[in-house]
């Protein structure tokens, strides 16, 4: 039986491996029920289904550069199959003195279905990793190819579609030219000055993250990642780090990206991990909220002040921004967001039992839950947070009639 990254779910459906985009039309047509599987890292029943599970794995890469040289290069975009991985899309890019414009924490994860769930890194001028699709390939529910672009009417509301408009079969990406990044670690920074400057704090770098545990007085870590700019000297009193760290207390350093201020390549400082080793703990459960930056502060105290019931369940929180965008379903449309992260331990019951209490205190704040991850939340409560909904919902009904690409998890969450 085929089970998820972090092993809490056990997928129901027969997995296929098409090894062409013909045969997962095939594949397409001559089943009732269709999913695609990506790189198996979500945490709930997104990919699941009782019918056949679409595994792109297989497709051959066909990596294609084009563009008019917007980007000071001969190239502006990339197309990759949809399940390559975006480690080894980047190690392709680098061999082009290209780039992507940014990367999510792990390298390990597949293309289609980041962009899928809404995957980000941070940043506070950095979109989503869906921001980058400039066009989508994907098959439908009669089994025809369909290529949508940015600027089609039906864009932004297929790119972050939670697999429910088709099997994405190929994605086209802007990208820009190589750069180098620095990353450094400041352990143990007051809270009170951060939430005084929140704002300037999550500016600091090309991309920020703060790792807490909620308790005490000091976030546990600030990593930032600087790409020509110079980072601070000390941040509110503490200094960089002058030994690599990893995020989780116990687990080795020789699984983050380089750190202690020596510049690199862009792939290999804007995750928080590398490509050939284990990514975060392993053995655990993710959450993510991403709540309208103006709210962020407010967030975050609401959080300190449960951290007695959350602590125990913890392995650690992470806090970064995510830049506004105009894709229906992305957790920062319409709005800049802080996006507040949770690595639990490998506990089903109990992480089960804490979501409901969170997501009641941060849903009137308009925390958004990452479709990838843990989440209590149905359509109920996640309608009045889109304000695309009904729009999306019309959009799937055109694309799906017969209810194809539907599961469990769509009929929890979408209606």
């Amino acid at each position: 039986m085929e089970r998820n990254w972090a092993g809490n779910l056990t997928y129901t459906g027969r997995v296929v491996t098409p090894a062409s985009v013909a045969e997962v039309q095939e594949v397409v047509v001559a089943n009732p029920k269709v999913r695609a599987l990506g790189s198996r890292h979500s945490f709930n029943d997104i990919a699941d289904t009782g019918g056949v599970l679409v595994s792109l794995e297989a497709l051959p890469p066909d990596l294609e550069l084009a563009g008019a040289g917007d980007t000071g290069t001969d190239t502006d975009t990339v197309t990759v199959s949809a399940g390559t991985r975006y480690g080894v899309l980047a190690e392709a890019l680098r061999e082009h003195g290209l780039a992507l414009p940014n990367l999510a924490s792990l390298p390990h994860i597949s293309v289609a279905g980041a962009i899928a769930t809404g995957t980000h890194g941070s940043g506070d001028r950095n979109g989503s990793l869906s921001t980058a699709v400039a066009a989508l390939e994907l098959v439908g529910s009669d089994g025809e190819l369909r290529r949508i672009r940015r600027g089609d009417p039906e864009f932004a509301g297929s790119v972050v579609a939670l697999g429910t408009l088709g099997v994405v079969t190929r994605v086209t990406l802007d990208v820009r030219p190589e750069f180098a990044v620095r990353q450094d670690v400041y352990p143990r920074v007051p809270w009170t000055p951060v939430l005084a400057d929140l704002e300037a704090v999550l500016a600091s770098g090309y991309s920020v993250s703060l790792f807490t545990d909620w308790t005490g007085e000091h976030v546990g870590q600030v990593w930032i990642k600087s790409a020509g700019t110079t980072p601070p000297a000390d941040l509110f009193g503490a200094a960089p780090a002058t030994e690599q760290v990893h995020m989780i207390e116990d687990e080795s350093a020789a699984a983050t990206t380089a750190q202690l201020g020596v510049p690199g390549p862009w792939l290999d400082r804007l995750p928080h991990f590398r490509l050939g080793h284990k990514p975060s703990a392993g053995e655990e459960l993710q959450s993510e909220y991403l709540v309208p930056r103006e709210r962020a502060v407010e967030a975050i105290g609401l959080l300190r002040a449960a951290r007695e019931r959350i602590a125990p369940l913890l392995q650690i929180s992470e806090i970064r921004s995510v830049a506004a965008d105009e894709l229906w379903l992305s957790g920062a449309y319409g709005h800049d967001a802080v996006a507040l992260h949770f690595t639990w331990r490998l506990d089903p019951a109990g992480v089960g039992g804490l979501l409901p209490e969170l997501e009641a205190a941060l849903r009137p704040l308009g925390a958004r839950p990452h479709w990838g991850k843990c989440f209590a939340a149905t359509a109920r409560e996640l309608a009045p947070l889109y304000p695309q909904w009904a729009e999306f919902a019309a959009l799937r009904r055109a694309a799906d009639p017969q209810g194809r690409f539907g599961n469990a998890f769509t009929a929890r969450v979408l209606g």
